[in-house]
């Protein structure tokens, strides 16, 4: 089925692809020779899709899979605030676009839930000049609107699978994109407390039990908040420990 270009706002610019294998892949390689903020790197369908730690992402036609490229001057512990800008970009423009009443919700650091189901995956991955400042800095966003995988370790869902009705990919990017530029404005100019303020009250298990999962371990205990940085802070037998990159999942699953 043939996409209707979408309609962007000023200052993006759209480079579509039929098939591709990475969204992210080809916008790091736009970003490396020069390609300016705002570059969207946009595929009907991705070949060699993944998620956080390399994890394949099942990327078949009828979802949005999108990559856009930022320019952020900040140390990348800053700039890793952005995911959180997109999961409020990607969950406002589904609010917008669906009837979802209270079955939205969000998972740190980076993803989008409805009924406690995964529909929406961000991606950050970034290079970075002197040390500490970027270079440049890819979001990829997934949502799954037609369609979502099976057996995955945190359950998947879809709009359509939700009942919730007939989205397109371009009518979703356009969404996304309106409501991303409106709060990475308000993060540039007021940092991340405005978006820390609108993430904490839809925050999936905050005050519940539950297992973060480090790169070399994974630690139990009960997920208090989010600092004002965006790590998360877990009490771990009596002690508060913030955690700047892991994944949440259920204390018992």
């Amino acid at each position: 089925m043939t996409q209707s270009l979408p309609v962007l706002p000023a200052g993006y610019g759209l480079i579509r692809y039929d098939s591709i294998g990475s969204t992210n892949d080809e916008a790091k390689r736009l970003a490396r020779d020069g390609a300016e903020a705002g570059t969207l790197v946009w595929a009907l369908e991705q070949t060699a899709g993944r998620g956080r730690r390399g994890r394949p992402w099942a990327s078949p036609r009828g979802n949005l899979y999108i990559s856009l490229i930022i320019r952020p001057d900040c140390p990348p512990s800053t700039a890793a605030q952005l995911g959180f800008v997109a999961a409020l970009a990607v969950g406002s423009g589904l609010g917008a676009l669906l009837p979802l009443r209270d079955s939205l919700s969000y998972k740190w650091p980076n993803d989008v839930l409805l009924s406690d189901r995964k529909v929406a995956g961000i991606l950050l991955e970034s290079e970075t000049r002197n040390f500490d400042r970027l270079a440049f800095l890819v979001i990829g966003v997934g949502i799954n609107l037609a369609t979502s995988p099976s057996n995955t370790e945190f359950p998947a869902t879809s709009i359509v699978q939700q009942g919730l009705g007939e989205v397109t990919p371009a009518v979703m990017l356009e969404t996304f994109l309106e409501r991303f530029q409106s709060w990475e404005k308000r993060w540039r100019e007021c940092g991340f407390a405005p978006v820390r303020a609108a993430w904490r009250p839809v925050a999936t298990a905050r005050g519940e039990p539950v297992r973060v999962r480090l790169e070399t371990a994974t630690l139990c205990g009960r997920f208090l908040d989010i600092d004002e940085e965006g790590a998360l802070m877990l009490d771990a037998d009596g002690q508060c420990r913030h955690i700047s990159a892991g994944e949440v999942f259920p204390a018992f699953s």
